[in-house]
């Protein structure tokens, strides 16, 4: 339910936003990426983050979509609309510094291995290995905001559920001082591992897929405007 608007919303909003900010800056202006994949994914962040917090409650509660359904009206109705975007700070905070990142680094090495090879489009395997790679460094960099989204959400249900006060449940600051604190700096790094595992495949079959979809509309629009 979430990758497709997600996606959807991110890689149209990246794409939209770097061709503007290109006519501005200039064609190989450096901050174009960052530029483009924080906003791009502040927008699709915000949109998205109820369908998360949802998400979230299905894996914890493992509740059927009736009840969860109940549960999230009796929700809105005590708490309002906002309550649906909690751990939004803390997903901001991952997903914005992950974006600007990854796409710093996948625009240099897709350039660096265009270069190497002296192709003028990026190939299925150039954009799968700079995807892959840029993916890898951004989720290490960014994982201790992962895990401080993932704790501060599951609070947020468990308060609910055990019906205690949550004044010190939704800051993310908070969150990781606790983690440190109980776990040390190791803490704020758990599950590394099968996040790398997760991440580096999906950002090379994404951006590989992005990639070779965008050639081929491209190449396909070129030949229909030459057509007589």
């Amino acid at each position: 339910i979430m990758a497709l608007p997600t996606t959807a919303i991110y890689f149209t909003c990246y794409d939209q936003l770097s061709e503007a900010l290109k006519s501005r800056l200039g064609k190989d202006d450096e901050h174009i990426p960052v530029l483009a994949g924080s906003l791009s994914r502040f927008g699709s962040v915000t949109v998205v983050s109820p369908l998360e917090l949802i998400r979230t409650r299905m894996q914890y509660r493992k509740l059927p979509y009736k009840q969860l359904y109940a549960c999230i009206s009796s929700k809105v109705a005590t708490e309002g609309w906002f309550s649906l975007w909690r751990g939004w700070s803390s997903t901001v905070l991952r997903d914005i510094p992950f974006s600007a990142i990854y796409w710093y680094n996948y625009e240099r090495f897709k350039r660096m291995m265009c270069k190497e090879v002296g192709a003028r489009e990026p190939t299925f395997f150039i954009a799968f290995t700079s995807g892959a790679a840029s993916g890898s460094i951004a989720a290490v960099i960014t994982l201790p905001f992962d895990v401080v989204k993932t704790h501060t959400q599951t609070v947020l249900w468990e308060c609910e559920t055990l019906k205690i006060p949550q004044r010190d449940c939704t800051s993310t600051w908070a969150v990781m001082r606790k983690i440190v604190t109980k776990n040390g700096i190791a803490g704020l790094f758990a599950g590394i591992v099968p996040r790398l595992f997760k991440v580096a495949p999906a950002c090379g079959i994404m951006i590989s897929t992005y990639e070779y979809g965008k050639s081929f509309f491209s190449n396909l629009n070129e030949k229909m405007n030459q057509r007589p």
